[in-house]
């Protein structure tokens, strides 16, 4: 170390007196270590809030000693939207537009959350048709197949493989498709409803799934050749951002993050609903508790997802045509959608019934589109295995067609309470992979 020479540019500092240092290829870390013994002042740095790198509008404030990050927080609530609250202004039905909106990359799984736990308050979780079971199953697959690939791939991207992301996106867009082909739209899809599920398949619906299967397959067998023999990758992943079972059982983290822990914790298998003891798949896990694990324990998710869609598009041949929506008029959508050259709509048929032929069945449309069904009083907490983790719904009515209360337990937020335990004492440059293999959607986070 030296003092200031007049070809080195002046350090800025705060006390003119304080000593400055001038460095020409000395070992960085014993600058460091000066700095430590002179008692330096510590800096914070703001990482965000904006979007890129950060999975939705997250502020990430940072001390740090040089490269070396020695205290992170996390500050949330940039994305809130009041969705729980607006939940308990209209009916039980239009909740669906509202929650499936929270984590957009996994829409469909939160629709799936709320309306069972609507089922097991009307006391109907045994009346759903199998045929609406099988397709529910079916999009909460697609839907964890398409969220683990945005996961991956803007991982990938944040760390300057943009190929991986672009290929994960490929794949995601075959997901996509089949998603539209079924319910009219590729996200916020509001196709699960209370009672079951807004329409069946079109007449090519089974081929179409089968026909996507080895598309995203291949897809996945190229990720995985991208990422698995890559040694930059693993450099820049494994070891880093670790996180053991103690500190995922103490923050409630589930998921991936936990699975990477080598618990094999699922409500797939722990605490089945829709019928998910019945098919045929494993849990992967590892015991690397790293950036790397996770990632790869995603990938292979991927692949058991498939083996699921696969038999779902049998039970759906099998079926064949078949109700998909509860047989209790009371509570079943009246609408009879169907998808239209200009999008999903109510079909001809239902629109020449309640207009021209049926005051009755018109009335009835009526009234249980704008007020909705009654719910019996009482509370429920319902739970799914959604790709970030636990989802769970706690949902209390007072007895009308409103929830009182309509509270979701996103896996994210637990997760993202990881950040310090991940980033401490790593470089800053980890900040950025661990929050990518959190995995985290901001606007379930805030909500």
């Amino acid at each position: 170390m030296s003092t200031q020479t007049p070809h080195a540019p002046r350090a800025f500092v705060e006390d003119p007196d304080a000593p400055e240092y001038t460095v020409y290829g000395a070992d960085w870390s014993e600058v460091v270590e000066e700095a430590k013994r002179l008692g330096q002042q510590r800096i914070v740095v703001n990482m965000g809030p904006q979007h890129p790198s950060t999975h939705g509008v997250l502020r990430v404030m940072l001390e740090i000693e040089g490269e070396t990050v020695t205290e992170t927080r996390a500050g949330i609530g940039y994305l809130h939207t009041g969705i729980e609250k607006n939940m308990e202004y209209r009916t039980w039905t239009q909740g669906v537009t509202f929650c499936t909106r929270m984590d957009y990359v996994a829409s469909m799984t939160q629709e799936l959350a709320y309306c069972l736990g609507i089922e097991k308050l009307l006391g109907i979780t045994d009346d759903i048709p199998e045929r609406a079971s099988v397709l529910r199953v079916l999009m909460a697959e697609l839907t964890r197949i398409g969220s683990h690939l945005v996961a991956v791939g803007t991982g990938g991207n944040e760390l300057g493989a943009t190929t991986i992301m672009t290929t994960a996106f490929v794949a995601r867009e075959e997901t996509f498709r089949v998603i539209e082909a079924i319910t009219g739209l590729r996200t916020n899809n509001n196709y699960i409803r209370p009672g079951g599920v807004s329409q069946g398949l079109p007449e090519d619906g089974v081929a179409q799934i089968r026909a996507m299967i080895p598309k995203v397959k291949a897809k996945l067998d190229e990720l995985m050749a991208l990422q698995g023999a890559n040694p930059i990758l693993k450099l820049r992943l494994q070891n880093v951002a670790e996180l053991n079972l103690s500190a995922c059982m103490a923050l409630g983290i589930t998921g991936p993050m936990l699975r990477a822990t080598g618990l094999p914790y699922d409500l797939r298998k722990s605490e089945p609903y829709c019928g998910y003891e019945t098919y045929d798949f494993q849990v992967p896990t590892s015991t690397d508790q790293d950036a790397w694990a996770r990632v790869m324990l995603r990938m292979e998710e991927c692949y058991e997802s498939l083996k699921i869609v696969a038999q779902c598009a049998d039970r759906l041949e099998q079926l064949g045509d078949g109700p998909v929506m509860v047989a209790d008029k009371k509570i079943a959508w009246p609408a009879q959608l169907t998808l239209g050259a200009d999008g999903q709509g109510n079909s001809l048929d239902h629109i020449r019934h309640i207009m021209g032929e049926s005051m009755e069945a018109l009335i009835h449309h009526f009234k249980l589109v704008t007020e909705g069904f009654e719910v019996p009083a009482g509370q429920v907490y319902q739970a799914i295995e959604g790709p970030k983790g636990l989802l769970g719904v706690h949902l209390v009515s007072d007895g009308g067609t409103k929830p009182w209360r309509a509270h979701f337990r996103d896996p994210g937020f637990n997760n993202l309470q990881a950040l310090g335990i991940m980033c401490e004492g790593g470089q800053v440059a980890d900040v950025v992979v661990a929050i990518a293999s959190i995995d985290m959607v901001l606007g379930g986070v805030d909500r």
